[in-house]
């Protein structure tokens, strides 16, 4: 959450740092500012909302600004304000912080300043950050900054700004992910949340590690260990993509995206299979067969979408390689005395690659020794560079916040990673064969159910006035039951519940009524007559009935109000194309609620907060 950039340089620092605002707006949309120094003074900027508001108050009084920092902000302590909104100063106006993550002793801290006389005019705890490096500075802000640090305990990655520095950005961060570029040629550096935000070909790239501080001035960067030590990083490359990607003719970038999974699925299975043989060969993948062989269990780590991808490939992982396979949800299983084995194998799962609580958890399970292979579809992300491994999404830049094609593309490549394993135990040439047609039909399921559009945004309309849906699903279409409830939360603000099926009866059947749709994921032929069953079970209570179910599937229509046909797919690969058809439901139902679709209220795409 909350994204960080600065510059330094010749350049109009004020504009810079907003287009970079833009390109990090995802990671919270509450407030934002900007805070810069010219000629010796502060120039700031504080508005609640987006950055387009910080870009209105910032144009009626434009400067230049050599050297700035700025802020967007997803609120942890303190609501949505001007006084809460980031950079914060010292009560003598000589410091401005920005900041991303949690101070967790910031009251103790802010008591104890209060007792030195420090007056506070905000609720946050990032204030607190502020006011420690004005306590302890004595003309060396390096050292003073160090110290603030040294009493804090949370997580975060700060720049700072000083009045009598002007040539200086300090930046400093512990678990929070913080990028640093230089170019010496322009005599510019840059710093921010996500590298993405640069933009700037020619750039040499610093990431930030735990407790490490950086001395920005213009074209040229020194890293400090917590010891204030000088390290010599050594610039890494970059593979960087524009976020500010049109929407073309599309109304918005959650309905592109949607309809671009033919296109993403397409990408995530290029050149990654040796058809004649069935099997699977991963690009830069470096873990060997050896390694793979050597797995009697695996752990899916994940958040949000990424964990019910998770809960999906771990079914599909166990099915096809018979290995025990589960899925767990990251922030819970660091708090687990769970048995980890030098044989164990964790994927860690996440879109950004820079999610705090997968993070957390994969460094949680390192120290046990355990091999950590991370997907994600973020080149040169925290998790990639902690992870053993790593395996590419390829699904292009995802700028709305809910997220489709990444999650799709994340069950294709669990299931790619399966056929590869299920290859080299007990699967059989012609059985893995078949199952990588099966994969293949996929950018074409996908295709067939985006036909399906104008007939799900009729569906949406007859039910728009419902608050409440149950989703149903059995076997795969459980966790994917669970993705579509999440979606609609997400978008529409309408409670939904994704359940299995079966257990329906074992307690939540009390809440069946007329005013409580449910909604059947019939994507299973294994399991098709047991959610029959259940389906039949809520009519009879007089619930609205609604399946989303293969074509040919017979007798649907004697017991359901509402049914949405999609293409015959095998069990393994229906989750993607009922996925699919679930997300343009939440979609039409958010734009009949007028919804604010690519950035919903209180969402942020990368979640760098615990």
């Amino acid at each position: 959450m909350c994204g960080v950039f600065g510059y330094i340089g010749a350049g109009n620092g004020g504009k810079i740092c907003l287009e970079g605002l833009k390109r990090l707006e995802y990671r919270g949309y509450d407030s934002a500012g900007m805070a810069g120094l010219e000629n010796g003074n502060f120039f700031s900027w504080k508005e609640v909302g987006k950055v387009a508001a910080l870009e209105q108050s910032w144009s009626n009084t434009p400067t230049n600004l050599p050297i700035a920092i700025a802020h967007t902000r997803w609120a942890t302590h303190g609501k949505p304000s001007r006084e809460n909104a980031h950079p914060h100063f010292d009560q003598r106006f000589e410091i401005a912080v920005v900041h991303n993550g949690i101070i967790e002793n910031y009251q103790p801290l802010r008591e104890w300043l209060q007792s030195h006389q420090v007056s506070f005019q905000s609720d946050t705890d990032t204030e607190v950050i502020a006011q420690l490096i004005a306590h302890f500075y004595k003309g060396n802000l390096v050292q003073a900054t160090q110290e603030a640090l040294s009493l804090l305990q949370g997580f975060w990655a700060i720049a700072v700004l000083h009045k009598h520095h002007p040539d200086t950005i300090l930046a400093a961060a512990r678990e929070n992910p913080l990028a640093i570029a230089t170019r010496p040629s322009h005599k510019e550096s840059f710093l921010s949340s996500d590298p993405y935000a640069f933009l700037i070909s020619g750039l040499d790239i610093f990431f930030l590690r735990r407790d490490e501080l950086a001395l920005i001035q213009a074209g040229t960067v020194e890293i400090f260990d917590s010891e204030r030590t000088p390290i010599q990083h050594l610039p890494e490359s970059f593979k960087g993509e524009s976020f500010l990607h049109s929407k073309g003719s599309f109304e918005h970038f959650m309905l592109k995206e949607i309809f671009e999974q033919p296109d993403t699925l397409n990408h995530a299975l290029h050149n990654r299979f040796i058809e004649e043989l069935g099997t699977v060969e991963f690009e830069n993948f470096t873990l060997s067969a050896q390694n793979l062989k050597a797995v009697d269990h695996i752990l899916i780590l994940a958040c949000g979408s990424s964990w019910h991808a998770g809960c999906i490939g771990a079914l599909i992982l166990e099915e096809k390689t018979s290995i025990p396979s589960r899925a767990e949800i990251a922030s819970e299983f660091r708090y687990k005395h769970s048995h980890l084995t030098a044989n164990t194998l964790v994927i860690a799962l996440s879109q950004s690659g820079e999610t705090l609580d997968t993070l957390a958890a994969i460094r949680h399970v390192k120290q046990k020794g355990v091999t950590v292979l991370a997907i994600s579809n973020i080149h040169n992300s925290t998790l990639n560079r902690e992870a053993d491994a790593f395996l590419h999404l390829r699904a292009g830049p995802e700028v709305s916040v809910c997220s489709t094609k990444a999650f799709t593309n994340q069950i294709c490549l669990l299931s790619l990673l399966a056929l590869l394993m299920a290859r080299q135990r007990n699967m059989n040439q012609e059985e893995g064969r078949n199952f990588l047609s099966e994969l293949q039909q996929l950018p074409n399921l996908a295709r067939e159910v985006l036909t399906k559009q104008e007939e799900i945004a009729q569906l949406a309309e007859r039910y728009q006035h419902y608050d409440n849906f149950f989703f149903l699903g059995r076997h795969y279409m459980y966790p994917t039951a669970l993705e579509a409830a999440l979606k609609l939360k997400e978008i529409s603000y309408l409670n939904a519940c994704g359940y299995p099926a079966g257990e329906m009866k074992h307690g939540p059947i009390a809440l069946i009524d007329k005013n409580l749709p449910v909604i059947g994921l019939c994507g299973n032929q294994r399991t098709l007559v047991k959610i029959t069953n259940n389906l039949m079970e809520v009519n009879s209570r007089g619930a609205p009935v609604i399946a989303f179910a293969f074509e040919g599937t017979p007798n649907l229509t004697s017991f359901v109000d509402e049914v949405i046909f999609l293409p015959l797919s095998s069990d393994t690969t229906a989750p993607i194309p009922f996925s699919i058809a679930t997300q343009l439901f939440a979609y039409s139902m958010a734009k009949l609620k007028h919804s604010d679709i690519d950035q919903p209220r209180n969402l942020a795409k990368s979640v760098t907060v615990e």
